[in-house]
């Protein structure tokens, strides 16, 4: 069983080998995780091609090549050539560096769970790579579960969890208190979009000392 983590990406070079369809999905996990993308592959779908001239990655058109890899945080390997993500996965592991081989976990040393997003949220379902399509179908439930509110609630608890830091609460208190406030059901307040009935909610449960942070969107 893998141990799942959250890896920051922030500004660490990646390397996909393939611009195909399958990789332009990988590309586009890793640009907005910060990553700075170089995409090898001798032909490569038009997304990538215009992200490449929009400065959002380096696009090598050609072949894979021995060294690539050099310096490299984290590897995916999305050709479709299957000689091609072995040498992939073979020269990654000689250097140390995490790898992914679409669709062959015994090819990897980490594979990539299905992921909702909402705002700072993240929601993951990962199958040990057994079955992706099982991933993907639980994916699509939580889509329609889990809305856009959940972002605003995220937000709001964050700043929550901030000011009762500054004001020396220990973790067990701030623990209790933004759980009790999630029971009783901040996210409804908050889907109401009455601030002034947010603004009572959170006087009532917490006092006059935790009013309504600022709402993304709101000046």
């Amino acid at each position: 069983m893998g141990y799942l983590i959250n890896l920051v990406l922030q500004d660490k070079p990646a390397v996909v080998v393939g611009a195909g369809s399958v990789a332009l999905r990988k590309v586009s996990g890793l640009l907005e995780a910060g990553a700075q993308v170089t995409v090898i592959a001798p032909r490569s779908c038009e997304p990538i091609r215009a992200q490449a001239q929009a400065g959002k990655l380096v696009l090598l058109n050609r072949e894979y090549r021995k060294g690539d890899l050099a310096g490299a945080a984290l590897v995916i390997a999305a050709t479709g050539d299957e000689t091609v993500n072995r040498q992939v996965s073979q020269d990654a592991r000689s250097l140390g560096i995490l790898v992914n081989v679409v669709d062959r976990p015994a090819s990897c040393t980490f594979t990539l769970p299905a992921v909702v997003r909402r705002g700072d949220l993240s929601l993951a379902v990962a199958t040990e790579g057994r079955c992706p399509a099982l991933a993907r179908a639980l994916r699509e439930e939580l889509e329609s579960r889990y809305t856009q509110q959940y972002a605003v609630l995220l937000d709001v608890m964050g700043e929550l969890r901030d000011r009762m830091m500054a004001r020396g609460w220990d973790s067990p208190r701030i623990q209790a208190a933004l759980s009790h406030l999630y029971q009783r059901d901040l996210l409804g307040v908050l889907a109401s979009g009455d601030r002034e009935a947010a603004e009572a909610f959170l006087k009532e449960e917490l006092g006059e000392e935790f009013p309504l942070p600022a709402c993304p969107g709101e000046s």
